[in-house]
């Protein structure tokens, strides 16, 4: 079996992602005038509820089967299990105690319990499966035979994962992204048509489809299939996208983020990166670095969509209050992210001409 950056990158990505959702909103840290470790030894929490148990349960499962991954090419599998427990357990420790020092949090040993057990079902399953992802198996064949190596392209798909990931958040256009008014001030804007707003999130979405579409094709190997790749990216952000819509608000509204402006883009989007899929790699990258601006200024300049408030009047985050925080961090970061990314891209190629 062969290492893999990718698994490391992935790792690191989400042990950010959950140290991030465990402390939201990171605000009002306070001493709070005792060990924080003293919920270990508290009474069992009066009321426990399915949800509770089942979310922190299955938000470890990822980080047990990434550090099996990780660690299996070096150390036997009962070793690899045995190190995943170690670290997620302490991980999940050490988080639950750091949520001692905020008054919206309240650590339970419950949750490290529920914790523990989701890196354990995770470590197991990353165990058995590492032959077979990091082997010579068909899945790490065809990897390889569609797109490059290396750890350069491997922290591509990282950021492409993140892609992915930013489209549960249900408050944002579709495909947009890099929004900061949130994190820095309320938007203000004033009163325009309808059209208007249909004619911005097509913009956006067709943009950032392009954009992403583009960044996709510098990972893949000449020769592969980049229409069916485009497809299948496609494909996959729609998929949850329609999944967060259905689970975070309501199932009869799963679809409701199928607007007009939607449509365009996704039409404009879609025929768009077909011809530009066409162009020489190093244009692909450039073009991408400039969509991926321009789609942010657009985001950051147009007034609130009244449409799109009046849509999330049903959304009761409840339960997810946490998890919408740290999709919708993910969702502003990421284009700047992936502009950086594309520009060291984009000098890397010109010095050897390679991802790896």
């Amino acid at each position: 079996m062969r290492e893999s950056s990718l698994a490391r990158f992935l790792l690191l990505a989400y042990v950010l992602l959950v140290a991030y959702a465990t402390l939201h909103p990171l605000s009002g840290w306070r001493d709070p005038g005792a060990s924080p470790l003293a919920f270990l030894a508290a009474p069992w929490p009066r009321y426990l509820t399915g949800f509770d148990l089942a979310a922190n349960f299955l938000g470890y499962v990822p980080c047990g089967f990434l550090i099996a991954l990780v660690a299996r090419p070096s150390w036997p599998a009962p070793a690899a299990v045995a190190l995943a427990l170690a670290s997620g357990g302490g991980l999940s420790l050490a988080l639950e105690a750091a949520q001692s020092f905020l008054p919206a949090r309240i650590p339970s040993q419950v949750d490290v319990l529920a914790n523990v057990a989701g890196v354990a079902a995770g470590a197991l399953a990353g165990a058995i499966a590492a032959p077979r992802l990091l082997g010579g198996g068909p899945l790490r064949r065809a990897r390889v035979e569609v797109l490059e190596t290396g750890a350069w392209a491997n922290l591509g798909l990282t950021l492409l994962g993140l892609w992915l990931f930013a489209q549960l958040n249900p408050a944002t256009l579709l495909f947009g992204a890099g929004d900061l008014r949130d994190l820095v001030a309320a938007p203000v804007g004033e009163r325009h048509g309808a059209g208007f707003f249909v004619a911005v999130e097509g913009a956006v979405a067709a943009a950032n489809l392009l954009a992403v579409a583009l960044l996709g094709s510098a990972l893949a190997r000449p020769g592969a299939p980049l229409r069916a790749l485009l497809a299948g990216l496609l494909a996959a952000a729609l998929a949850v996208r329609t999944l967060a819509f259905a689970v975070l608000m309501q199932a009869e509204h799963a679809l409701v983020w199928l607007t007009p402006g939607a449509q365009l883009g996704l039409a404009c989007g879609i025929v768009l990166a077909l011809a530009a899929l066409l162009l020489p790699r190093g244009a692909r990258l450039a073009l991408a670095a400039m969509l991926l601006m321009a789609a942010t200024v657009l985001v950051n300049l147009a007034p609130p969509n009244p449409y799109l408030a009046a849509t999330l009047k049903v959304w009761e985050q409840g339960h997810f209050l946490n998890f919408n925080g740290l999709t919708r961090l993910v969702c502003a970061l990421w284009p700047f992210a992936a502009l950086g990314y594309l520009v060291l891209l984009a000098a890397r190629r010109g010095r050897d001409g390679s991802l790896g």
